[in-house]
């Protein structure tokens, strides 16, 4: 499988994202520059965490209207996967591929810890290898992690299973003080309607090494790989 990171002006962790995908997951990738098009051999794309363009008018207004990211729309339209972690998160919603907005955290400081997830939905290619309400353990590292969504919309997320991951505490519920950010009913991360889009706040690619101490990330990516896998290995994603 080819997975794809998109490098913007101001992204720092998208070294993590190939560390991990090339030496702990052991798969193909390829760093993809923000200018250019997006290749046609790519099975994945990566929009790493960072502050894409300093996080000038909001985090990822911008990237999301750099060249590339036209060709990561019609990828994505197509069945293409994707997935957008922390400031790939706020480029996802700033391009239309997923609802929302990322504000700013509710005490107004930026937050750096590792967090408590509660898996919502396992019929995703993000999540088949893990169990629904599975309690997984990832870092964050965010100033604008805060979703909204109007009630409305809310509402369809909720009835579509869209909602992948919500903040828990250790007892597996999704109280105020587990909430690191405000985040509307503590959601950490979502899918567009087709599934194939995933955005989340916390960082998975931080989460795979042993040494690490958190290896719950892998489980997401060894998710996709069998999505992929139980698809033939075809690429459906083209454009």
């Amino acid at each position: 499988m080819n997975f794809g990171i998109v490098v913007f002006p101001g992204s720092t962790c998208d070294r993590d994202a190939f560390h991990f995908i090339k030496d702990v997951l052991q798969e193909s990738v390829t760093y993809l520059w923000y200018k250019d098009s997006l290749p046609k051999e790519i099975d994945c794309v990566i929009l790493p965490g960072g502050f894409s363009y300093g996080d000038y008018l909001r985090p990822g207004a911008i990237s999301a209207h750099v060249p590339i990211m036209e060709d990561v729309i019609k990828f994505a339209n197509n069945g293409g996967y994707v997935i957008g972690i922390c400031n790939g998160f706020q480029i996802l919603v700033e391009s239309g591929l997923l609802p929302g907005t990322l504000i700013q955290n509710k005490q107004l400081k930026f937050v750096s810890k590792s967090v408590y997830l509660r898996v919502e939905t396992t019929d995703t290619p993000f999540t088949n290898q893990l169990n629904k309400k599975e309690s997984i353990c990832l870092p964050i590292a965010h100033g604008d992690g805060n979703y909204y969504i109007s009630q409305d919309e809310l509402k369809q997320l909720e009835s579509n299973n869209q909602i992948l991951f919500r903040y828990v505490d250790r007892n597996n519920e999704p109280t105020s003080n587990a909430n690191p950010n405000g985040s509307i009913q503590n959601i950490a991360g979502i899918s567009n309607l087709d599934k194939n889009v995933l955005g989340m706040m916390p960082h998975p690619e931080r989460a795979g090494e042993k040494i690490l101490g958190l290896e719950d990330g892998l489980k997401i990516f060894k998710s996709i790989l069998k999505h992929w896998n139980e698809q033939g290995g075809d690429k459906f994603g083209s454009y």
